[in-house]
This record gives structure tokens, sequence and C-alpha cells, in this order.
């Protein structure tokens, strides 16, 4: 009854944030649905929180990978399903830009797992995918935070008296994140690599739709 109990509450927290998401996006995709991302106004301001990267190495999602436009997802390596999807897209997506529109760009994996995901199985996932994507880990009352500044919900995973683990929770969608440390956009898990590639393009050649369908 209390392990219930608990998952319900986390349902209800992660439902949560979804509707604060839904609240805050200021403009729909402009161009007759041509972005395919969700523009956050005002943005969402990234918690400088200080994480561990795969050399372990600190890492601040806000401001180290110095690139102009960072995706981050917040996933585990143990996920059975939509974090590979989602991971997956974003690889293909990095096959689609032109090698200028790739180098402004850093795809970060936050670890929502960070009991199993340590640097070096973080690591050898982002390898199978792209060997340029970064992964974090570190506290997971860290991580929760960090979450929570971009609308991310994130809940421990508990081991079972079987010897299994359940389902870890977490909010599935990708938060693109300026030089500035805002995050002004943010992405679905339905989105496609081609709707990421052409987003990624828009975004850093004309910047993001404004609310009148303009860009800003």
């Amino acid at each position: 009854m209390a392990e219930r109990r608990r998952v319900a509450a986390v349902a209800a927290a992660v439902a949560a944030l979804l509707v604060l998401l839904s609240a805050c996006g200021g403009a729909a995709p402009s161009g007759g649905g041509s972005f395919a991302g969700r523009v956050v106004t005002p943005p969402f301001d990234v918690a400088s929180t200080s994480l561990t990267d795969t050399e372990r190495q600190p890492y601040e999602l806000r401001s180290s990978s110095g690139k102009r436009l960072t995706l981050a997802f917040f996933g585990y390596t143990h996920c059975p399903d939509i974090c590979g999807l989602v991971m997956g897209n974003l690889a293909a997506a990095m096959t689609r830009l032109d090698a200028q529109d790739r180098a402004n760009v850093q795809v970060v994996f936050v670890t929502t797992d960070p009991a199993r995901d340590d640097p070096t199985t973080l690591r050898r996932y982002l390898d199978r995918l792209d060997p340029s994507f970064e992964g974090l880990t570190g506290d997971l009352d860290a991580i929760v935070a960090l979450g929570r500044s971009v609308a991310v919900g994130v809940t421990d995973g508990q081991r079972l008296p079987t010897g299994g683990y359940d389902l870890n929770t977490h909010s599935t969608q990708v938060t693109g994140i300026a030089q500035d440390g805002s995050a002004p956009v943010y992405w679905s898990q339905s989105t496609s690599a081609a709707q990421y590639a052409a987003d990624i393009h828009t975004y850093l050649a004309q910047g993001l739709p404004s609310p009148s369908g303009g860009t800003s």
C-alpha cells in the first residue's frame, strides 16, 4: 500500500511539471508547424549545479559546454524504451547537420539513476550513440534540483526485494540551453531526427520563433 502511494505521488509530481511546461510555452510552433520545439516565455533559468562528467571532471549544465546551444536530456542507461528512442533521434539529428552547425551544438545526457550510472557506464552508453555526447552524474538531490530548474521531474528508482529495480521516473523532454544559461526552448519525446536538425539550424541561423511568428 505504501509503495502504491509513493508511485501515485511520483506520477502526480511529474504530471504537475508537465502542466507547468504547457503553461510556460509562450510561442506555438511557427511557419505552419515548421519549428517543432516549444518556446518558453520567460525562459527557464538553469541552476548552477556542478555534476561530474564522463572524464570525472566538474561540469555545469548551464555553462560548461561552451556551445551556442546545449541539448540536455534527463534519463538513465537502463531505461527500457523512451531514453533510447530520444537519444537515438538526437544522434541521428547530428548526422544531418553541416559542420558549422554541428560545431555549435552539444548534447548532454544527465542520468536520473546515479546509483548505477557512473562515469564509465555513461561513457560506454554514449559512445554507442555519438562519442561527442557528454554524460553527467552526481548526487541525486543535486540532479533533482537541476531538473526542477528546467521543469524536468526526477524520482529515484528503488531496488525491489526480488533483487530487481522498479522504474526510474523522469520527464522526457529535451531542453535547449543558450550560452547565457537560460533554457528558452524544449522538444517533446516524439520529435524526429529531421525536426531536431531543422530546428537546430533555424535556432543557430535566425534565433527562436517569437510569439508573433517571427524570430528572436
